[in-house]
């Protein structure tokens, strides 16, 4: 699966880190932490070419299609990552 906005294409491989992300609550990698908390000079300064080619589809993708709680700034995200905790222990725990 990707994303395409505006002619800029997530990778695939980075639509299933912001897929877990968002359904499960899997803190990302530092270049994709620095876009879900809104932190451009370190988003950039972490990407790689095909990913800082991508900026903007990141931001369309979070602003069109993910939860408004998942990412906007770092607050937001720890939040995000601790309203998932419960689910990630319960999912670990064998029945």
């Amino acid at each position: 699966m990707t994303y395409t906005f505006r002619g800029f294409t997530i990778p695939e491989h980075m639509m299933d880190a912001l897929q877990r992300w968002i359904q499960h609550g899997v803190m990302p990698g530092h270049f994709l932490t620095a876009v879900l908390t809104n932190d451009l000079s370190q988003a950039v300064g972490r990407a790689d070419e095909e990913n800082l080619h991508a900026l903007p589809a990141y931001v369309g993708y979070l602003y069109n299609e993910a939860p408004s709680l998942c990412w906007g700034n770092y607050d937001k995200v720890q939040a995000w990552a601790k309203a998932h905790e419960n689910t990630k222990a319960h999912e670990d725990t064998p029945p």
